[in-house]
């Protein structure tokens, strides 16, 4: 990685090859494992967008429906955009987590029953260390070259990432609807500098052009919950969106078959060929911000957690936004599949008591209730 130092941005605004090879070589230099440029053109997918969402494929992500005009032209976002600098952040190497989930008891040093946390998640929260990185590629700019603007965003903002990073080369999406890289997968993180800035577009140059997985369904096939058509997905029945977005009470059918997966989701990426581990991923390495930290939470801990307990445990986390009565309502799910390999698990218990007190959360004591029903039914196999 080069010293911040040996990078200065060109004070020309007038030359975009210089600036634009500026911006490349400080965004690798921030440690984003990918970088490209595209215009600051509107969306062409607003159709699929509109159709999606009155489909309600958003579930309970109301605020994907808000905004509509701005997520549709980064224009509209910031005034007078003519460029955008999309960045990759990589956060995993693609090698498998340890199943069935456990975590060792500090108290007995026994292994008691886990539930895990989507991988992007693991570690400190995201959206501050990427923008953090990319918000000083702004600031140079922005100081070198009086009267540029712009803004950077990243998971949160109204803004079509991934349709961007496409436009500027990075790779193309998969059925899955993640971005796939050349050689780097979907086990990335992507955000941009929407700028005024003038820049020369990067040229794509993908083995897969316009459809990385050919006749592959493998994440289709994998997903529990039948979530994702080709280049689709229903949040409602997936589990990230279950677990992550859900904040009432979610399709019974599809929680139920949430298995070990706490908060978040990774089974379409895990089985995805292009994420799979080979010499040259590994040697890529992940950027050492992604330390994998909080990556499972004792079930029985989870069940008796508060909100202070919560937020201690969780730390500055992008889990955060998620409540420890919504965390406790996942571990309930999580114990069903624990239950069904161990009865005498002592999650049991708990979720028995959960579902017999009246003055339990109703939302966790009605997904443990339904728990200890499926579990007196024979065990139904799709």
């Amino acid at each position: 990685m080069s010293d911040i130092n040996e990078i200065a941005c060109p004070i020309d605004p007038s030359d975009a090859s210089a600036l634009t090879a500026w911006a490349l070589a400080r965004s690798r230099s921030l440690g984003f494992a990918a970088v490209g440029v595209c215009d600051a053109a509107a969306s062409s997918r607003g159709e699929e967008l509109h159709a999606w969402l009155a489909a309600g494929h958003h579930g309970s992500m109301e605020w994907m429906s808000k905004n509509i005009s701005v997520r549709l032209d980064p224009r509209k976002l910031v005034h007078g955009a003519q460029s955008i600098v999309v960045v990759a952040d990589r956060y995993h190497d693609g090698r498998p987590d340890q199943r069935p989930a456990q975590v060792v008891d500090p108290a007995t040093g026994e292994f008691e029953s886990a539930g895990r946390t989507a991988r992007y998640a693991r570690g400190r929260d995201y959206h501050r260390r990427i923008k953090k990185r990319l918000r000083r590629l702004q600031r140079e700019m922005e100081e070198a070259i009086p009267g540029t603007r712009g803004k950077v965003c990243c998971d949160i903002e109204p803004f079509m990432e991934r349709e961007m990073a496409e436009r500027a080369g990075l790779g193309q999406c998969g059925k899955h609807t993640l971005l796939i890289l050349p050689e780097l997968g979907s086990w990335v993180l992507l955000a941009s500098y929407v700028t005024t800035a003038k820049l020369n577009a990067t040229a794509p140059n993908l083995p897969h052009r316009g459809d990385p997985c050919g006749s592959c369904t493998r994440c289709i096939d994998a997903c529990p919950t039948s979530a994702i058509t080709p280049w689709s997905v229903d949040a409602t029945k997936c589990i990230s969106g279950i677990t992550l977005e859900e904040r009432v009470r979610p399709d019974p059918e599809s929680a139920a078959k949430v298995g070990d997966w706490l908060l978040g989701c990774d089974i379409c990426q895990e089985v995805c060929p292009h994420n799979q581990p080979t010499r040259l991923s590994l040697r890529m390495g992940t950027h050492p911000e992604y330390d994998g930290r909080n990556a499972a939470f004792s079930l029985r801990a989870v069940l008796g957690w508060d909100e202070p307990t919560r937020r201690a445990a969780f730390g500055p986390s992008a889990l955060n936004r998620v409540l420890a009565q919504h965390v406790r309502r996942n571990a309930v799910w999580c114990s069903l599949e624990v239950l069904r390999r161990s009865s005498d698990d002592p999650v049991g218990g708990i979720v028995r008591r959960i579902a017999g007190d009246e003055n339990e959360n109703a939302m966790v004591r009605e997904a443990a209730r339904e728990v200890l029903n499926r579990l007196s039914q024979p065990l139904k196999l799709d």
